[in-house]
């Protein structure tokens, strides 16, 4: 997807932001221990057993740990879907390629491409002094990825493309293969599945990580409303029936992405005209769209404004942007008359009064995830948007 042009979507921020996955990790891992997260690396579930108001999980260490809620994020041959029984149906892979994020004495040619056809080595700067060098690998497909070792991948950026750029320093090394995997079911029982442990994919269009936070994004909300006590009925369900087609998505197009990088000279003329088809923007906006994933829109009831089950973009307010406002993990009513209330909600439901000239409502209600329910309408859709997502009020109101 070299053509494609962000500057095209509808979003604050219309531009690519390369961040190298150690980065994103290190940010993350800070965050969780400011908010006090107990963190435990190294242990691996071999069994768990559900109850009515909880799940048992049983460590290979011996332990064993008591939860509400058991989340498997363990990755492409996930143990915890493996214990759940659920089917990982999809298309096996037939190439592995071998990445590394490392500084270079000799700079190679840039491309931005993250595979391309056997015989060839894609590289893009991720920052400075930093590539990614990506290269095919030369021993088959394997089932259990290992990252290669700094020598090896050097090994092998020498059998394909002749010298190694004098890689050294890694910051990351990894292996992917391009086969795609997509699981029946996010969720059984108290038992759910978030990234890599719920889809697989070829790495094309970096698609990867950005999925996996999404999972996240959707279900933390609603795994905290559920422990809170607010969660309205079939809130949970939710969670496989917005996230499982995304999913499903994100396979289609990557899937699409490694035939057109990979195409033979049969193929050949497709991906040229796949290339002018881009130079129109309606063309390239919907895969700008698709690829960037500001394009998913939930099916969230209400109207059909053209704003609804989209997460709203971060636009500006007084002396504020809008997702300052959303830090906390609450839900936003953005009230553009001042005349709607959400108080019987205040304890989950922020209220800002406030003026965009951009937005053509009155009122945007928000999900904890920034998308939205409800696009005004009167006090009577509010509340109905308010009791669908945010359960039964709580608040006393005079």
């Amino acid at each position: 997807m070299l053509k494609l042009r962000p500057d095209l979507l509808d979003t604050a921020h219309p531009y690519d932001l390369l961040i190298p996955q150690t980065r994103t990790e290190q940010l993350l891992a800070e965050h969780a221990t400011e908010l006090a997260v107990d963190v435990r690396r190294g242990h691996q579930v071999i069994a768990f057993d559900q109850h009515d108001d909880g799940v048992t999980v049983e460590l290979a260490s011996g332990d064993r740990l008591r939860t509400r809620y058991l989340v498997g994020c363990d990755g492409g041959h996930s143990d915890v879907r493996t214990l759940m029984g659920v089917g990982f149906p999809g298309q096996p892979a037939e190439r592995d390629v071998l990445f590394a994020d490392v500084e270079v004495t000799q700079p190679p040619p840039l491309t931005r491409a993250d595979t391309t056809s056997p015989g060839s080595v894609g590289a893009y700067l991720v920052e400075d002094g930093i590539y990614r060098i990506v290269v095919p690998a030369d021993d088959g497909v394997q089932r259990h990825r290992t990252a290669p070792t700094l020598d090896q991948f050097r090994a092998r950026l020498r059998e394909v493309a002749g010298t190694d750029f004098g890689a050294h320093s890694p910051r990351w090394l990894s292996r992917s293969g391009d086969g795609t995997r997509l699981v029946e079911q996010y969720r059984v029982g108290r038992v759910l599945l978030a990234g890599d442990a719920a889809h697989v994919h070829s790495p094309a269009g970096g698609q990867g990580l950005n999925l996996g936070l999404q999972d996240a994004f959707n279900l933390g909300w609603k795994l905290a409303a559920d422990i809170n006590g607010w969660a309205p009925t079939g809130l949970l369900d939710t969670y496989h029936g917005e996230r499982h087609p995304v999913a499903a998505r994100v396979l289609a197009n990557t899937r699409a992405q490694t035939a057109l990088m990979t195409a033979t000279e049969q193929l050949m003329p497709l991906r040229e005209l796949f290339a002018e088809l881009m130079d129109f923007d309606q063309v390239n906006r919907y895969l700008a769209g698709m690829i960037c994933a500001t394009d998913i829109r939930y099916d969230v009831g209400g109207t059909d404004h053209a704003l609804m089950g989209r997460r709203m973009r971060d636009i500006p307010l007084t002396g504020r942007r809008l997702y300052e406002l959303m830090h906390d993990g609450r839900g936003l009513l953005l009230d553009q008359t001042g005349q709607l209330s959400a108080q019987a909600w205040s304890d989950r439901v922020d209220v800002v009064v406030d003026r965009n000239p951009e937005l053509d409502v009155d009122a945007v209600l928000l999900r904890p995830d920034g998308h939205v329910v409800c696009t005004g309408g009167g006090q009577d859709e509010l509340d109905a948007a308010l009791h669908r997502w945010f359960g039964q009020p709580t608040a006393m109101v005079d």
